[in-house]
């Protein structure tokens, strides 16, 4: 398993996954992030094929509508979010202090 490249829409739904108490289904998670559901879908599946997620089919035959996919993060994707995540914010932090500064802005590593 490989790690997938973490840009700041896969910081966003993991940060949504992190967040989530429950297995969540994979519209909830585009609007959690804010991400479009043509970003987050594919997300979801290279997430899961590097090991970070477990999905299954949601089982509630009584709910209307068509079966959910349900999300959770595994271990090593709970571990690996964290500092997903952090360097996330510390991008947008520097981003955010060039912008107030008047320089243009510098690249803090990373993917954009």
């Amino acid at each position: 398993m490989t790690s997938p490249r973490i840009t700041d829409a896969t910081a966003d739904v993991l940060e949504a996954l992190v967040d989530a108490a429950d297995p969540i289904w994979g519209l909830a998670l585009v609007k959690r992030s804010g991400r479009p559901a043509g970003t987050v879908y594919p997300l979801l599946e290279r997430l899961e094929r590097a090991g970070w997620l477990e999905s299954e089919w949601e089982l509630d035959a009584d709910r209307p509508g068509p079966r959910r996919r349900l999300y959770t993060l595994t271990a090593a994707g709970r571990e690996a979010a964290a500092p997903a995540i952090a360097h996330r914010i510390a991008r947008r932090r520097a981003a955010a202090a060039h912008s107030r500064s008047g320089l243009a802005p510098v690249a803090v590593g990373g993917n954009a």
